[in-house]
């Protein structure tokens, strides 16, 4: 899932500097809600490790 939102962040990057700015804006909106569900899914999971030692 991280990789995917570095692809669109990187993808993003790109567009912009070439100048296709609703592009670059749709691949930053990609980029951006894969990063927020990679981090939703590292919290849930790391909260989940700590109970099973438990």
């Amino acid at each position: 899932m991280l990789r995917y939102a570095l692809i669109f962040f990187v993808i993003a990057i790109v567009a912009a500097l070439l100048g296709f700015g609703g592009f670059a804006g749709a691949a930053a909106g990609i980029a951006k809600i894969l990063f927020y569900i990679f981090l939703v899914l590292l919290v849930i999971s790391l909260v989940s490790g700590l109970f099973r030692r438990a």
